[in-house]
């Protein structure tokens, strides 16, 4: 399984009503950090498939959801616990320090 595309029309489904934890990755094709991050997400994605669930948000194509949690840099990680953030980070971050998010 890998990341899950997030949309306003499945974000509570996919993410405020997950039961495992959730990694909401907030970027844009234009955004370089974003892709440099963006194989990591993938493969943590691929790593804790059925532990916890990733998606992504593309913040040109879902300007409500990234104005409803105020990102205004990017690539912005959040953890979404029992529908609630638990944890976030801004900026680029290794993947040991994206893991430390959900552990």
């Amino acid at each position: 399984m890998s990341e899950v595309i997030l949309t306003k029309d499945n974000f509570n489904k996919e993410v405020l009503e997950s039961d495992i934890p959730v990694l909401v990755d907030f970027w844009a094709s234009w955004c370089g950090p974003c892709k440099m991050i963006s194989p990591v997400i993938s493969e943590i994605a691929e790593e804790y498939a059925g532990k916890v669930k990733v998606g992504k948000i593309n913040v040109d194509e879902q300007p409500d959801l990234s104005a409803q949690f105020n990102i205004v840099s990017i690539p912005t990680l959040l953890v979404f616990k029992n529908g609630r953030i638990a944890n976030s980070s801004v900026g680029l971050i290794p993947k040991d320090a994206i893991v430390k998010l959900f552990d």
